[in-house]
């Protein structure tokens, strides 16, 4: 099974040679690259869960409607908020929405199991931060779900194949014929392979001109849609299926 994932987070940076974009012109590139998932996942027939960062949530309501209307799951996305910031992004998306938000996503600055738990998320899905040096590291370490105190807490995948995980920067700079390779070897010793992109890693960089590493840049924008749909496209072909985090957790 293979569990498709996307990361919308506040895309806030510096810019090149004193280029400047307000913070709407922002929230629009992130609409306008989400907007792009969905045309290829609808194309292929492939559901998939969001996780949506607690600060932009309130400015993200009509895509976060939209995202649900096709079918995906919405989660929340922690970054760096509090458990009351937290709290307040998952229960206002509950009441605009009217639909439960089972999971949450970490990143370096995490909440224990127990003050989720207390929140009513149903499952954590924790990550590491992917640096130029990372995603290629070799990685030794438990790829099953567990569950603790009720909660259950999704690992990274990671390929036996190479022992590189399946995260952000390993999808875009990696042939994709590797990649294939990767999820076959991979689902051969698993049950599940656990993907994460993030949405502005299909901006336009010559366009918008976001101070970022060199590295990060490569294969990004058009190049990362192209991939995409031609990595889904081969997910149908070899009948590999695909499901939201929830309803393979569950």
């Amino acid at each position: 099974m293979i569990l498709l994932t996307f990361n919308i987070i506040n895309n806030k940076s510096d810019f090149k040679d004193h280029y400047r974009i307000d913070d709407n012109e922002i929230t629009k590139i992130t609409v306008d690259n989400v907007s792009s998932i969905l045309r290829i996942l609808e194309n292929n027939n492939i559901l998939a869960t969001f996780f949506i960062e607690v600060s932009i949530v309130d400015a993200l309501q009509p895509l976060i409607k939209k995202i649900i209307s096709k079918g995906h799951e919405i989660s929340i996305y922690n970054a760096n908020s509090n458990a009351k910031e937290i709290e307040k992004a998952k229960k206002s998306i509950e009441d605009f929405t009217e639909k439960i938000i089972r999971g949450i996503r970490q990143k370096d600055v995490t909440l224990s199991v127990h003050e989720l738990k207390q929140m009513e998320f149903s499952y954590i899905s924790n990550i590491e931060n992917a640096n130029i040096l990372f995603p290629l590291k070799r990685l030794q370490r438990s790829t099953e779900i567990i569950e603790e105190n009720g909660v259950s807490i999704i690992p990274e995948s990671i390929s036996p194949y190479s022992q590189i995980p399946y995260n952000d920067f390993v999808f875009q700079t990696v042939p994709l014929k590797f990649y294939q390779n990767m999820v076959n070897e991979t689902l051969k010793n698993e049950d599940f392979i656990l993907i994460y992109l993030n949405s502005w890693q299909f901006t336009d960089f010559e366009k918008f001109r976001f101070r970022i590493p060199f590295y990060r840049k490569f294969n990004s924008g058009r190049t990362m849609s192209d991939k995409l749909e031609s990595f889904l496209k081969w997910l149908n072909e070899n009948e590999l299926a695909c499901a939201r985090v929830k309803d393979f957790v569950f």
